[in-house]
This record gives C-alpha cells, sequence and structure tokens, in this order.
C-alpha cells in the first residue's frame, strides 16, 4: 500500500517539526494501536492485565532507568524523552503523547489515576477521563481540568513561557494572582508568561503545534470522541476555542483581544 501524504496542517508551527505532529501516521503506531485495541485497550492496561505503553520511540526514561514497551507507567511516574524520541500511553481513562525532549512528573494518590501533571520541559498532548482535583503545572501557570483535552508545552528559550491549548472542555488557569475559565469546544490557547505582558500573565494565544487528528488519536485510545467529533463541525482554527464562530469569551464574563501511515 502507497502510504497517503499527511493532511495539510492546520496551526503554525513554533519551534517543532511536521514529523513530530504526524507521529500517529506512523505504521508503527498504527500497528501498536491496533495490538492495544484488540489486547483490551485502555480496559485491560487499568486492570493491570497489560502494560499501559502504546508505543516508546527512542531513548526514553521513567524514574531516571530506561523504558520498554513491556513495563507499565504509574500515576507517580517520572518520564523523560530524549531527541527524536516520543512515548504514547495511558493511566487509567487518559491517554498521553509526549515529545521529544521532555520532561514531566506525575503525581497521584493512586497508580492508576493521574492528579497532576508537572511538565517541566518540552510537550505533552492529553486526553483526559472526568474527574475532580485533575490538573497540569506548568513553570508559570496551572490548569485545572475535567474531562478534556489538553496541549502543554514549556519554551526554555522564552524564559520558560508556558502554553496550553483548551481544545475541549472546561479548565481553570490560574498564574499568579490571575485567574480565568476557558470552555471550549474548538481549541481555545494561551500563553502563561514569566513576566506580565501588557499587563497580564495570562494572555490569548493562536494553535500552535498540535493537531486535531493527535487529539482523535489519543480520546480514541481511551473509548472516547473529542466535542468536533462528537458534534461533527470545526470552527476556525485560531485559538478562540468556538466550534461554529470564532469566540473570545474565556467563561468568565471577562473578554480579552485577540489518515494514512508513514514509516
Amino acid at each position: 500500500m502507497t502510504p497517503r501524504p499527511p493532511a495539510p496542517l492546520t496551526h503554525h508551527l513554533q519551534g517543532r517539526s511536521d514529523d513530530e505532529l504526524v507521529w500517529f501516521q506512523r505504521r508503527s503506531v498504527v500497528q501498536a494501536a491496533a495490538l492495544w485495541v484488540a489486547g483490551g485497550g485502555w480496559a485491560a492496561a487499568h486492570a493491570q492485565a497489560r502494560s499501559n505503553i502504546v508505543e516508546v520511540r527512542g531513548d526514553v526514561l521513567r524514574n531516571g532507568e530506561p523504558l520498554t514497551a513491556q513495563h507499565t507507567i504509574t500515576a507517580n511516574d517520572r518520564i523523560e524523552t530524549g531527541p527524536g524520541a516520543s512515548l504514547v500511553f495511558s493511566v487509567g481513562d487518559s491517554a498521553f503523547m509526549v515529545r521529544q525532549n521532555s520532561r514531566m512528573a506525575m503525581e497521584s494518590d493512586t497508580p492508576t489515576a493521574v492528579k497532576l501533571l508537572r511538565l517541566l520541559s518540552g510537550a505533552v498532548a492529553t486526553v483526559w477521563g472526568r474527574g475532580p482535583d485533575r490538573q497540569i503545572a506548568l513553570p508559570t501557570a496551572t490548569a485545572g481540568i475535567r474531562g478534556t483535552g489538553v496541549y502543554a508545552e514549556v519554551f526554555a528559550d522564552q524564559d520558560q513561557r508556558g502554553y496550553l491549548c483548551n481544545c475541549y472542555g472546561t479548565v481553570e488557569l490560574t498564574a499568579g494572582g490571575e485567574r480565568l475559565v476557558s470552555q471550549s469546544s474548538y481549541h481555545q490557547s494561551f500563553w502563561a508568561e514569566p513576566a506580565p505582558r501588557n499587563g497580564r500573565l495570562l494572555t490569548p494565544a493562536g494553535a500552535i503545534n498540535h493537531t486535531d487528528e493527535e487529539m482523535e488519536f489519543l480520546a480514541g485510545l481511551v473509548n472516547q470522541r473529542t466535542a468536533w467529533q462528537v458534534s461533527g463541525r470545526k470552527g476556525v482554527k485560531d485559538g478562540s476555542g468556538g466550534a461554529a464562530a470564532p469566540s473570545n469569551s474565556y467563561g468568565t464574563g471577562n473578554s480579552y483581544g485577540p489518515p494514512g501511515s508513514r514509516d
């Protein structure tokens, strides 16, 4: 079978490559996902009847030790990916894709449900099942999440500037004394600034460095569908968060300006 070319990207790249964003089209990922589903998927992994790793590629460390596909990741592990490496896995009813050159630490009071994900460097795409008290912490902000899809990235070369996209669902963002609630059906994005910009630490951002297809793939791993799959419509992927038409409402009463397979 001749591989189909990747779908055109509907976002801007910033410090990432096209190849990083079409990982879900790699033949190895497609095959691994098929085996994952055939083996019971996230339900079997949650019951600890099998590994919860869908694919590990390149040099990946778990708690400082090399990770293999036979290992199991718990909700209290530390993950580090090297250059050209990546990791796709689930914990409980949530799915994660860690990009290359990333460091993250998970924390919880149970091994099968992540309560806190600390992204120290790099980037991670995530789909979370519903549940209280789940958070993503960046060096410059914290996001409280419930049953949502989120892409987060830390830019070390910009003084640890954080980026977070509420791809769909509800996210409560806090930075310093600022707080806002994002209710999104199609990608609402924010910068978490290391120092105030125009008087604010949380500022609007465009959609960068992640694709709809990535989020759909991760949602499918844990028997979920994205908001745009459920509604059957997409909006303009400009970071404003609306599925039918762009919207600048952040859900707080405040307004701010602006598949194929591959080798």
